[in-house]
C-alpha cells in the first residue's frame, strides 16, 4: 500500500526531547516500512525515518529558533500533500484539523489520528460540520465530547518492544516524566512524595505557554530535598529514570486522550500510580500494572503498596497492548477498509 504520514512540524520526527504525536508517528512510520508498506513521511527536514522523508520545513518549529506563526509552515506542507495526492492509496493525518476542508474535496482514501484534547466548545459545532471525515481516536474517552463525529476507530499507541529494556526492580524513588503545566499536575506528585518520605525525580519540559505557571507555583518547591528536577530528557534520559523508579506518578487533572509516559513506565516494567481522567482506566488495570486514585490521600497509600505489585505483569500488558506491531496491525485494518471502500466509490469525496 502507498501511504502518506502527515506529521505535526512542531517537533522532528521522532522528536529529540519531548514530543508525543510525532513519536508515535515515528514508531508507526516504521512499522508499516517494516511491514512491506511504500510509506511517504511529511514532516521537518531534520527528522529520522526508514520512509521516504517529505522535507516540508527546514527544521521543527520548537526546537529551530523562533516561529511567530506556525501555521504557514503547516499550510506549505499540506499544499505539497494536496499536489501529491494521487500518488497514494490512503493519506492519513497527524494535525489536528486544518486539513479538513481539503480532504473532503480529495477522491483519495483518507484518515485523520486525533491525539489531543477534543473537551473545547468550538469543536462540538466543527465536528458536527465535519463528520463526514473519517477519524480515529486514541482512547475511547476521548471521544466524549464530540461523539457526533466520524468516528471509524480507537487505536491505541504503541512502542518498538526493544525501545526500553524492562528492569525488574525493586525500584528506589518516584518519578514523574513529561510537561509542568497545570493540568499535569507536578505539585501533586511533589505533595505524595514529600508525604510519602520517598525521594522524586522529575524529568519535565516548561512550555513557553506555561512558564509563568512554573515560575508562579512550581519552582520553589523543587528545593525540596527530596525533589530532583532534571529538566526536559530524550528516550536514553527516561529510561535511565525509570529503571531505577518504584513507581510513575500521573497526577492529571484534566481528560489525558492517551498518556504515552504510562506506557513507557510499563514498558519498563514500572507500574503507574495514576489520577481517574480520560484515557486512564483504559492504560492501566487498577491492582495489577499500577493503581487508579481519586485523591492524594489514596496515591499515598497507593505508593506504600505499589512494591507488591508484579512488575513482570507491567511489561507484559505492555507487549500485549501497547507495541508498534499490534498499533501498525490495528491501522493497517483501518487502511484496508478504508481504501476498499474508495474503490468502490471512485468518486467519492469525503463521505462515510
Amino acid at each position: 500500500m502507498r501511504i502518506a504520514q502527515i506529521a505535526p512540524l512542531t517537533e522532528s520526527v521522532p522528536p529529540h526531547r519531548y514530543g508525543g504525536t510525532e513519536r508515535v508517528v515515528a514508531y508507526l512510520t516504521d512499522e508499516l516500512v517494516r511491514r512491506g508498506h511504500d510509506v511517504t513521511l511529511f514532516a521537518s527536514a531534520d527528522s529520522q525515518t526508514t520512509a521516504k522523508l517529505e522535507p516540508s520545513w527546514p527544521h521543527a518549529l520548537r526546537l529551530g529558533g523562533a516561529c511567530r506563526d506556525s501555521l504557514a509552515p503547516h499550510v506549505i506542507m499540506l499544499e505539497h500533500v494536496v499536489r501529491r495526492a494521487d500518488e497514494f492509496d490512503l493519506l492519513h493525518f497527524h494535525v489536528s484539523e486544518m486539513h479538513f476542508p481539503l480532504v473532503r474535496r480529495l477522491p483519495i482514501a483518507h484518515v485523520t489520528t486525533l491525539h489531543g484534547r477534543l473537551d473545547i466548545p468550538e469543536l462540538v459545532p466543527f465536528y458536527r460540520e465535519f463528520n463526514d471525515v473519517p477519524v480515529v481516536s486514541i482512547s475511547d474517552a476521548q471521544r466524549e465530547p464530540v461523539p457526533h463525529a466520524g468516528w471509524i476507530g480507537t487505536v491505541y499507541h504503541g512502542l518498538p518492544p526493544t525501545l526500553f529494556d524492562f528492569h525488574p526492580g525493586p525500584g528506589e524513588y518516584l518519578a514523574f516524566i513529561g510537561r509542568i503545566s497545570p493540568e499535569k499536575r507536578v505539585d501533586r506528585a511533589i505533595e505524595i512524595a514529600e508525604a510519602s518520605g520517598r525521594r522524586l525525580r522529575i524529568a519535565a519540559k516548561v512550555d513557553a505557554a506555561d512558564r509563568e505557571y512554573f515560575e508562579r507555583e512550581i519552582r520553589d518547591r523543587l528545593n525540596s530535598p527530596l525533589v530532583e528536577y532534571v529538566g526536559e530528557v530524550d528516550d536514553a534520559g527516561k529510561e535511565e529514570i525509570l529503571r531505577g523508579a518504584l513507581a510513575l506518578l500521573f497526577p492529571i487533572d484534566w481528560p489525558e486522550p492517551f498518556g504515552l509516559v504510562m506506557i513507557e513506565a510499563l514498558a519498563c516494567g514500572v507500574p503507574v500510580i495514576a489520577f481517574r481522567g480520560g484515557s486512564v482506566p483504559e492504560v492501566i488495570d487498577h491492582g495489577v500494572t499500577g493503581f487508579i486514585v481519586e485523591s492524594v490521600d489514596e496515591a499515598i497509600a497507593a505508593v506504600n503498596a505499589v512494591d507488591r505489585l508484579d512488575r513482570r505483569q507491567c511489561r507484559e500488558a505492555f507487549e500485549r497492548r501497547f507495541s508498534a506491531p499490534r498499533m501498525g496491525e490495528d491501522y493497517v485494518t483501518i487502511y484496508e477498509a478504508l481504501v476498499a471502500r474508495q474503490a468502490e466509490h471512485p468518486t467519492l469525496t469525503g463521505a462515510v
